[in-house]
């Protein structure tokens, strides 16, 4: 999976901004957390679930399941606004 091309991402004072370029469903803007950010950012290449959560254990010190949950919940997120070529 992977972020839709239709999608910019612009990390703005401590945060990051996604909007879309017009070339979507989606016509908004969202803001994402650390967090968040981090696994927009793995999406920017073409990437798996289980691979983002490896990276995620890697950087953060949480249990594999609070971050299985965390990537679950953007992951949803993003399909909800159609931000995901799956």
């Amino acid at each position: 999976m992977k972020l839709k091309d239709g999608f910019v991402t612009h990390d703005m004072g401590g945060e990051q901004i996604m909007v879309s370029t017009g070339s979507t469903a989606f016509s908004g803007l969202v803001r994402s957390n650390g967090t968040a950010a981090f696994i927009v950012d793995c999406l920017k290449e073409e990437t798996t679930r289980e691979e983002i959560i490896a990276k995620m254990l890697d950087k953060y010190d949480a249990s594999e399941e609070v971050i299985s949950a965390d990537v679950d919940k953007i992951l949803a997120k993003l399909r909800s606004i159609k931000a995901l070529d799956e």
